[in-house]
């Protein structure tokens, strides 16, 4: 697997997607999703609540997604990623 997808724009030192930041989005999409899940749940408002369980369940998805991306740019690149990359 490369790092970018196959017909992307972009190359090992100009990458088309900042997965850094899609990381730090997708995990406070995971936490603020399922928090307002339960709170819906607890309120009595069950249709909101499986919505936003199923957005907390793309999040996590998404989260899975980006970590094999970034492995698959540690594979090629090597080492010495930070957070804020």
């Amino acid at each position: 697997m490369h790092p970018q997808p196959p017909g992307r724009r972009g190359t090992v030192d100009r990458p088309y997607s900042a997965l850094n930041l899609r990381l730090a989005l997708a995990i406070f999409g995971l936490v603020t999703s399922t928090v307002l899940a339960v709170l819906a749940f607890r309120a009595g408002r069950t249709p909101v609540g499986w919505i936003v369980a199923a957005l907390a369940l793309l999040a996590a998805i998404d989260i899975v997604v980006i970590q094999v991306r970034r492995r698959a740019r540690k594979r090629v690149q090597g080492t010495g990623f930070s957070m804020f990359e």
